[in-house]
C-alpha cells in the first residue's frame, strides 16, 4: 500500500471528511543508470559548495530564491510554514460544475486517491460521493502540496473519491499559433472521416484488449533479458509501416474504413456514408478555472524473472 503525502480532510461548507491522499497511478518507466564507458563502473553525483568547495550533505543543504544572478534570498522551512495558506491541511471545496465544461488540457497535473481516515469519516465520505455521483458534478477544489497551492476537481471514481489536478490557467499556452492555415473541406470528406470514426469506435478500452499493450517497453526488457543472458534478443514480429504521404485524402478514408472493417472481421466494401451531426458546442470553461487531459493511463503488468512485462490499459 502506498505511503500517505498528505493528510488533512475536505472542508465541504461546515462538513468535513479527515482523509489522506496517496497517488492514483504508478510509474513503471524502464529507468537506467549511468556508467562509465572505458570500465563500466557508476557514474556518481556530488553536491558542493561553489565557495569553499566543500562536499555537503543532506542536512547541510537548504533553499533560496534567486533575486538576480548575484542575490539569493534564503528561504526556510519556517517561512513557508508561517504562510497564511487556508489550504494547507483542507481540500477546500470552491464551487460544483459540469465536467464537461472543463477544456481537457487542464488535466495532468497529477491524479490522487482520497482515503477516508477512521470511522468518522465514513459517513460524510460516503456522501458526498453519492451525492457527486447522483448530480453527475464535480467538485472545483483547491489544496496546497508539495510546497504551493494547487487547483484540482473532485470526483467519484467507483466507492472512492479521486481528486484530480488542474493546471492554472496562466500555466497553459493558447494553441492559436498552431493553428493550420484555412483550408476547403467538402462535405463527402467530412462524412469519410465521419464513417471511418464509426468503423473505429468502441464502447470502452476492454475492447481494445492487446492492442493497448506497451509494445516498447516489452521489446526494451527483451534486449535487457537478452544481454544480461549473453544472447541475441528475440526478433521482432512485423515490421515498423512507412507513412505515404495523403495524395487523395477520399481514397485514403475509404481504404482506411475498409482496412478498420477487416481488422474487426466485418465484411469489406464502400464505406458507409451517414448524415452528419451538427457540431456540438463547447461549453466555455472558467478562466480560473484549468482544465485537463485524460489520455488512456496505463497500467503495467508485474514483471517475473521469465517474461517481459505488459504494460496495457486500465
Amino acid at each position: 500500500m502506498p505511503r500517505p503525502m498528505w493528510n488533512g480532510a475536505i472542508s465541504f461548507g461546515l462538513v468535513t471528511v479527515p482523509i489522506s491522499l496517496e497517488p492514483a497511478t504508478e510509474s513503471h518507466d524502464v529507468h537506467f543508470r549511468q556508467i562509465h564507458l572505458e570500465d563500466g563502473g557508476r557514474i556518481r553525483y556530488r553536491k558542493y559548495c561553489e565557495r569553499d568547495g566543500q562536499e555537503l550533505s543532506e542536512d547541510q543543504i537548504g533553499k533560496a530564491y534567486e533575486v538576480t544572478k548575484d542575490q539569493l534570498v534564503p528561504i526556510t522551512d519556517e517561512d513557508l510554514a508561517g504562510m497564511p495558506l487556508p489550504t494547507a491541511r483542507a481540500v477546500e471545496v470552491v464551487s460544483f460544475i459540469d465536467a464537461a465544461s472543463v477544456d481537457l488540457v487542464s488535466y495532468g497535473a497529477g491524479d490522487y486517491y482520497a482515503r477516508p481516515k477512521g470511522d468518522v469519516a465514513a459517513k460524510p465520505y460516503a456522501l458526498l460521493r453519492q451525492a457527486l455521483d447522483r448530480t453527475e458534478r464535480v467538485a472545483v477544489v483547491k489544496y496546497a502540496l508539495r510546497g504551493r497551492e494547487r487547483l484540482g476537481l473532485l470526483r467519484p471514481l467507483g466507492d472512492a473519491l479521486l481528486i484530480q489536478g488542474l493546471h492554472w490557467g496562466d500555466e497553459i499556452r493558447s494553441p492559436a499559433e498552431l493553428a493550420p492555415p484555412a483550408v476547403d473541406l467538402t462535405d463527402e470528406e467530412i462524412e469519410g472521416a465521419l464513417a471511418l470514426m464509426e468503423t473505429m469506435t468502441v464502447d470502452s478500452l476492454d475492447e481494445l484488449g492487446d492492442t493497448l499493450t506497451d509494445h516498447y517497453t516489452e521489446a526494451l526488457y527483451e534486449v535487457i533479458e537478452a544481454k544480461a543472458e549473453h544472447r541475441a534478443p528475440a526478433p521482432v514480429a512485423g515490421g515498423e509501416a512507412e507513412a505515404a504521404p495523403v495524395v487523395d485524402l477520399m481514397a485514403a478514408l475509404q481504404a482506411s474504413v475498409a482496412k478498420a472493417k477487416e481488422a474487426r472481421g466485418e465484411a469489406g466494401g464502400p464505406a458507409t456514408v451517414h448524415e452528419m451531426p451538427a457540431p456540438k458546442k463547447k461549453a466555455a470553461a472558467k478562466k480560473t478555472t484549468a482544465a485537463k487531459k485524460t489520455p488512456a493511463k496505463k497500467t503495467t503488468a508485474k514483471k517475473t524473472t521469465t517474461a517481459p512485462r505488459r504494460r496495457k490499459s486500465a
